[in-house]
């Protein structure tokens, strides 16, 4: 730990230094260099507390060892009652530390397009997408984030979705949900089964990152926008005009429709920041795949085609198969109360980052 106290040095001085500059009158009138101080502020609020707190606790530690040599029993007997848990306490702050001080992903803070598409299993495979679709609306309640339909395909008279695209704002919200990424299975008994049986269905989930214009520019020569009249349930006809909008990005062979409002600008707009959010998430994909380092890092292979996770409804179980974690909360879970699986995912990867640096 000695190693890295002068980085740790460092940081507090510009910590201070940020303090300094964010209250300069001159500083805070020009409003992009304010907000770039106070973003660099923010991040490093967590790791500087934790800092001051490790200090004073070496200091305390520090000075129950002293006590140690002193004559009166006493004060000896308080040092050596208080001596372990402040070296269970420092241990767990340096540990704090080492994770606070890896390297950040640069999207964790970004808003994400949040698709979910039915794979196997036919209507359960639809009804399943809405429970999913339901469950992050509901985690996203909990932590304050917006959540906004951008397109979605009604699958058939069960009810259900053949896919949903949804717009999640938040701080935080790709930090949160990058790892649910993949294929979700669930086994359960289908409303229509009149023996009984088990079904087991397949759905698909992408988390993406919103991208952001100056991110990725995007060659209008290079998009076919095409518009049509929105329908809905049975092929009917729901606006009069032609506000349904299907851009296809000619070089990637991507397609993104939007029918859901009824401005075409809207839906125009709404198009363009899912293709935007895919065509960033495929070069990632190809960064990943093209580093090997890259592909250690991360929780599980990264393949959108690995199974992750199953929920077991007549068992209440969820097991999560990159980190063999299994619970008996699947009612709580599919209500939205995925927190402590998202954290020990969370907590798996940065142990895999801290074994990597070593």
């Amino acid at each position: 730990m000695d190693i890295i106290l002068n980085k740790l040095r460092d940081i507090e001085l510009r910590y201070r230094e940020l303090e300094g500059l964010l209250s300069d009158p001159q500083v805070v009138s020009r409003q992009g260099v304010y907000q770039k101080y106070a973003k660099e502020h923010a991040d490093l609020t967590e790791l500087v507390e934790t800092i001051r707190r490790y200090e004073k606790t070496r200091t305390r530690l520090a000075e129950n060892r002293e006590l140690l040599a002193e004559s009166d029993e006493e004060l000896r007997a308080l040092a050596r009652e208080e001596i372990p848990a402040l070296e269970e306490e420092i241990a767990a702050l340096e540990e704090k530390i080492k994770i606070l001080l890896l390297p950040r992903d640069p999207n964790d803070d970004k808003n994400v397009f949040l698709e979910i598409r039915a794979g196997t299993g036919g209507d359960e495979a639809g009804l399943f997408v809405g429970d999913l679709f339901r469950m992050y609306a509901r985690y996203a309640e909990t932590q304050g984030w917006k959540v906004e339909v951008v397109s979605s395909s009604p699958a058939g008279g069960m009810g259900g979705f053949k896919e949903i695209i949804a717009q999640i704002e938040g701080r935080g919200a790709y930090s949160r949900l990058k790892y649910e990424s993949g294929v979700h299975r669930v086994q359960r008994v289908p409303i229509t089964e009149a023996q009984g049986r088990i079904h087991t269905s397949a759905v698909t989930v992408a988390i993406m990152p919103e991208a952001e214009e100056v991110e990725l520019n995007i060659d209008p020569n290079d998009l076919r926008i095409d518009v049509y009249r929105s329908t809905g349930h049975g092929g009917q006809s729901v606006n009069t005009t032609d506000s349904a909008v299907r851009i296809t990005h000619l070089p990637t062979g991507l397609v993104v429709t939007c029918q859901d409002e009824k401005s075409q600008l809207k839906n125009k707009a709404k198009a363009l920041k899912v293709l935007r959010a895919r065509l960033l998430d495929a070069m990632v994909q190809k960064q990943n795949a093209q580093q090997a380092e890259a592909r250690k890092s991360q929780v599980g292979s990264g393949d959108r085609s690995e199974r992750i996770r199953t929920y077991n409804f007549p068992q209440g179980r969820i097991t999560d198969h990159r980190i063999n974690l299994t619970r008996y909360d699947l009612d709580s879970f599919i209500n939205g109360n995925i927190g402590a699986v998202i954290d020990a995912l969370a907590a798996h990867h940065q142990a895999e980052l801290l074994n990597r640096q070593g």
